[in-house]
This record gives C-alpha cells, structure tokens and sequence, in this order.
C-alpha cells in the first residue's frame, strides 16, 4: 500500500470546498502517498471554479466535471475510475467529516486487521448528539436491514467515509446514481468471494442542516430500502 486516493464528489460547495481540501491535504495518512479526485456534478455555483483554481496550486488534485447533474453514486463512478490509489476513501465536500480520521481508519488495513474500513458516526455515543433525531433513526433502521441482508454487523452503512482497496472496487459494478451507492456498495462488497473484512472505527461528525446545504432527503430513504433489496437478494 503506497497511495491513498480521496475521492470528493461536488455539487453546490463553493463555501465549504476550499476549506475541505485544505483539511484533507494537512491530514496525516499514515505514511501513505496522497491524490485527491475532485467530481465537480454540474454544480451551480463556483465550485467547479474553485476546485480548478486548487488544481492549479496543487498537482496531487485532479478535477473532472459533468455536463449534467447525476447524482453522488454518478460522480463516484467518475472519481473510482479516475483513482490510481491502492487504497480510496470518499470524502464529502462539505463540512461534516473531519479528514483527521483518515489515520484512525487506514491503521487497521495498513495493519492486516482489516479489508475494508467504514467510520461510523455511532460508534462514539457522543457523536450521535449531532444527528437530527429523525436521521439518526432513518440510519440505524438502514444498516439494520442491510445488515440482515448481508451478514455484517455494521452501526453506519450510510456513512460517507468507507475506505476499500482498489483491487475490492474493481471487482463490483456500482450502478446507482444517487445516494442509493451507500446500500449499493456494501451489499456488493458484502457478497463478494472471499468475503472482505469489514470493520468500524468511530469518526467525529458534525451534522448540518438543510438550510447549510444537506441534500439528502426522505426519497433517498425509500430509495435505500429498495437498494437494500435490490442487491442483496438479485444477484
């Protein structure tokens, strides 16, 4: 393991993006290399401006862009096969997760303890102060049925931070093109053989609200269900 990638999708950040990058490059990764792929999705504002002006101070930053908003699974799909890391971590452009944790959740693959590495938000029983009541709900009944679909014992399937090898992405198809990626990708990596080694380390969170720019919305959640059964049980 020599690279890690961090793969940010955009979508109307221009407030938040810089400061996000400038989180991410200041983070430790445990001796790893860094990239960072930037998936600007057809924002509206300044944040395609923006992430190309960071590209031009900075050669670990790639930027791509969409000529049509699609969606976060679909800027994903543009960031994982654009990614030349041995490792890939998601990371949000917004504000709510704090890339001090990369450390924390690389340790236990760098170390062999793990295959894949998801930071969970509830792990950390302070954490879960900052969730809306209603979203904290909405996500522990989430990773409960996935986890009866796929056999882990996850607390976060819907978390933005999953960390996964390469060689583990390249091996499933993500087709969702919004937030469905989340159930999506864990049913896929869950089902593959040999099955990977998932674990959880807690991750700070600070959660914004609707008004600061949160999209994801109570669609999304009916949506999750049937991406819970979709590819858990069509194979």
């Amino acid at each position: 393991m020599k690279k890690l990638s961090v793969v940010i999708p955009c979508y109307n950040e221009e407030k938040t993006l810089a400061d996000v990058i400038k989180k991410v490059t200041a983070a430790s990764t445990a001796g790893l290399d860094m990239e960072i792929v930037i998936v600007d999705d057809c924002s509206s504002d300044n944040s395609l401006n923006i992430a190309n002006k960071l590209a031009t101070t900075n050669d670990r930053i790639q930027v791509f862009s969409h000529d049509i908003n699609r969606g976060k699974g679909a800027a994903l799909r543009t960031a994982f096969a654009a990614a030349t890391g041995d490792l890939i971590i998601v990371q949000d452009a917004d504000l709510e997760y704090d890339p001090n944790d990369y450390e924390k959740l690389l340790k236990p693959i760098l170390a062999g303890d793990a295959d894949v590495v998801y930071g969970s938000r509830f792990l950390d029983k302070s954490a879960t102060e900052a969730h809306y009541l209603i979203h904290g709900l909405a996500n522990r009944f989430l990773t409960g049925l996935s986890n009866l679909l796929t056999g882990l014992k996850l607390t976060d399937m819907e978390t933005c931070y999953k960390l996964i090898p390469k060689h583990l992405l390249d091996q499933v198809t993500i087709t969702e093109n919004r937030f469905g990626i989340e159930p999506e990708i864990t049913a896929k990596l869950s089902h593959l053989t040999p099955k990977p080694r998932f674990l959880e380390v807690p991750v700070s969170y600070d959660n914004r609200s609707y008004e600061e720019g949160k999209k994801i919305g109570w669609k999304d959640g009916i949506s999750a269900i049937r991406c819970i059964f979709k590819f858990n049980l069509i194979r």
